[in-house]
């Protein structure tokens, strides 16, 4: 980036329409789930869709972008983030009944629409309930839990493309599999219409009360964390998932500096405290090497790393 390109002035002059907000050098590390990580240079809030793809379309090609989501499956590092920053928040939150289902924005809580499925009763979206994040970030890497996963619930998508054209996707168009997608480069999920069936309130809320349970129980939700780690290996690959894995290369309760290794579940990692990103990333590598060390597995993360490392 040329000095002086991310300033107030620069912003004014490129963006004279926006409806948003607009903020520099954001401290991202309150609003990660680890707690951890460096600034955000540039951080928009856009309005709404209109606005989001007018600003798209403003921004040259070459600037770098990101979505940041809930942030919850995801590790900032140290130095924080370069270019320009997206959290969509007001403006993309509705829940929209629509027939046996609804449309819900980006931004929305996979938990809250979940609990707003339940109350309206309807039924397949109670494995939201364990899934925490929001629908972009789910749409985005197909997320599942409990025997579900978004692309059994998922009809079509609309997104806004780097070049500021919003375009609607049917699940078929998307190439979902398991902890993936083949959304168009740095295109940003802005809706998604979401299936279910009508079902007895009283039974939707049991099962999504013992899907919470069975959370709290096998999960270290109360800690500083960011959900599964690493993917689990393919079954023709592996027969042992992930934390099984870890578990058997000692890896139960290892630290490195602040980061631990969740005695409750092998396959979260955990700031205790003092955990720099650099501390929970090493962790996760030292990891990977024992299991392809001991096993001959490679591990893949799951939790999304972006940003650059601390300069030293």
């Amino acid at each position: 980036m040329q000095q002086g390109l991310f300033t107030k002035e620069a912003f004014s002059d490129l963006l004279p329409k926006l409806q948003g907000k607009i903020n520099f050098d954001v401290p991202l590390n309150v609003r990660s789930w680890f707690r951890v990580g460096g600034n955000a240079e540039i951080l928009i809030n856009p309005a709404n869709d209109e606005d989001l793809a007018y600003i798209l379309y403003r921004l040259p090609l070459e600037w770098p972008i990101f979505t940041l989501g809930a942030t919850s499956n995801l590790l900032i590092r140290d130095g924080g983030i370069p270019g320009v920053n997206f959290q969509l928040r007001k403006g993309f939150n509705e829940i929209i009944p629509d027939q046996d289902g609804f449309i819900v924005g980006a931004a929305c809580l996979d938990t809250v629409v979940a609990e707003h499925a339940a109350a309206t009763g309807i039924k397949g979206l109670e494995f939201l309930i364990g899934i925490p994040g929001s629908i972009g970030g789910a749409v985005k890497m197909n997320a599942g839990a409990h025997g579900s996963e978004l692309s059994n619930i998922l009809d079509w998508i609309e997104i806004i493309t780097r070049e500021g054209k919003l375009i609607r996707l049917s699940v078929s168009e998307l190439g979902l599999s398991y902890r993936h997608s083949t959304l168009p480069q740095d295109a940003i999920v802005t809706k998604a219409r979401l299936q279910g069936l009508p079902g007895d309130k009283e039974k939707i809320i049991q099962a999504m009360n013992a899907i919470k349970k069975q959370r709290e129980d096998s999960q270290p939700i109360r800690s500083r964390t960011g959900g599964s780690t690493f993917r689990n290996p393919d079954p023709s690959v592996s027969e042992y998932k992930a934390w099984q894995l870890i578990d058997m290369v000692s890896g139960r309760g290892l630290t490195i500096g602040g980061a631990q290794v969740s005695e409750k579940h092998c396959n979260f990692l955990i700031n205790t405290g003092t955990a720099t990103a650099a501390d929970i990333e090493n962790l996760g590598e030292e990891l990977k090497k024992r299991v392809m060390d001991q096993f001959s597995i490679a591990l893949h993360w799951e939790i999304k790393r972006i940003g650059r490392p601390l300069q030293q």
